[in-house]
């Protein structure tokens, strides 16, 4: 017996004097913008979060970028955007009666304080698609999928003929947004269904297992449905696959294209939603 513990710890000595020290050369000097927010075509304020990229190894939030000048142009008029704290939020609002247009193309303007990446100037641009009129929503609860069952949300739609067309859904629970990452965000073209009518495609899934999510009588339930570019349909898709959240790039940023001009990262949206309501009995 102790023969044999003695050749363990042979064993285990050798393999540990066989490692070899390996020092990672990481470059802390590789600083992007990173431009996160949207607009749509309902009147109200909307945001823009301006962060600069940080170390991998970072345990720190993303430092802020601060004191820039802000605008957005439809081609025709300007709109320009506010820092909501002056000098320290790094968040930059439209004003409150702020509308998109639909079928505008609508760029972003950022001027920094500071230089980033050689350069302080940044632009972005998405045109704002209209979205079809969402009839409907149904909200099943299936008992034989998954080990609590699983609650089902499918929606109903008439897909416009004669274009490709690419959706964002997003769903809220009692006027709470329940896909508040992007792993719950859900998107698609309509490859399967182009010029006809949805009929209950399922959009959503809800484990009954997890207490902090699952549904119950008397919840109200709320999808969005958006008409986005095609650029932010393969955005969030890679998003997801590089296993981001949102707000995301706390870290390198990794090979995600983004529309933020000057190697900026991020993604400026520009869309149009239409909601319905279902309340669970």
């Amino acid at each position: 017996m102790n023969k044999r513990i003695s050749i363990i710890l042979a064993v285990i000595v050798i393999a540990a004097s066989c490692t070899e020290k390996i020092n990672l050369k990481l470059d802390s000097t590789f600083t992007r913008l990173v431009v996160d927010g949207h607009i749509k075509s309902d009147t109200m304020a909307y945001t823009i979060n301006l962060t600069k990229t940080s170390d991998y190894f970072s345990n720190v939030p993303a430092p802020r970028e601060v004191n820039a000048k802000v605008s957005l142009t439809d081609g025709t008029s300007t709109f320009p955007l506010s820092e909501t704290v002056p000098g320290q939020s790094g968040i930059y609002q439209t004003d409150s009666k702020f509308a998109g247009t639909i079928g505008k193309d609508y760029t972003l303007h950022i001027s920094l304080a500071e230089v980033i990446a050689g350069t302080t100037e940044y632009t972005a641009s998405s045109e704002l698609i209209g979205v079809t009129k969402l009839d409907s929503i149904q909200v099943v609860f299936n008992a034989d999928m998954g080990k609590d069952g699983i609650w089902q949300v499918k929606v109903y739609a008439q897909d416009p003929p004669g274009r490709k067309n690419y959706y964002m859904l997003n769903l809220y629970r009692n006027n709470k947004l329940w896909s508040d990452t992007i792993t719950k965000v859900s998107v698609t073209d309509n490859q399967f269904f182009a010029g006809k009518y949805i009929m209950g495609a399922e959009v959503f899934r809800i484990n009954n297992s997890h207490l902090w999510e699952t549904l119950y009588p008397g919840d109200t339930i709320m999808v969005e449905l958006s008409a986005i570019t095609k650029e932010y349909f393969d955005f969030i898709n890679q998003v997801k696959q590089a296993g981001f959240s949102i707000p995301f790039f706390t870290g390198p940023p990794a090979n995600v294209q983004g529309n933020v001009s000057n190697e900026g990262v991020g993604f400026f949206a520009a869309y149009s939603s239409s909601f319905a309501k279902k309340v669970i009995k």
